[in-house]
């Protein structure tokens, strides 16, 4: 997998183009607020089904990354399971390093 994605996600983590934690995430899924989101590749089954469900219904991109402790290493934070970006040209570029 292409590394480069972390890099992005740093940058725009300090944009301020990424929602994080699960029910604000959700919630801007809902909204079309979140062009593609990052999900963990060691996330529980209960809450990956619940976004993907939630990505499909509303149309929203999805890929699955890493693992959760590189995640959160790439923007600073502790452990994140999934991240939400809300700008469409980092997800344009997401897309491309992502596929």
């Amino acid at each position: 997998m292409n590394k480069q994605y972390l890099n992005l996600l740093g940058l725009a983590f300090r944009a301020r183009k990424c929602t994080l934690g699960e029910e604000l995430i959700l919630k801007n899924i809902q909204n079309k607020q979140a062009k593609i989101v990052l999900i963990a590749s060691d996330i529980s089954e209960s809450t990956k089904k619940k976004i993907i469900n939630k990505c499909t219904t509303y149309e929203v991109d999805y890929r699955s990354v890493d693992n959760r402790e590189v995640l959160g290493q790439a923007i600073g934070k502790s452990n994140r399971v999934a991240i939400a970006i809300i700008d469409e040209g980092f997800a344009k570029k997401f897309r491309t390093l992502l596929s």
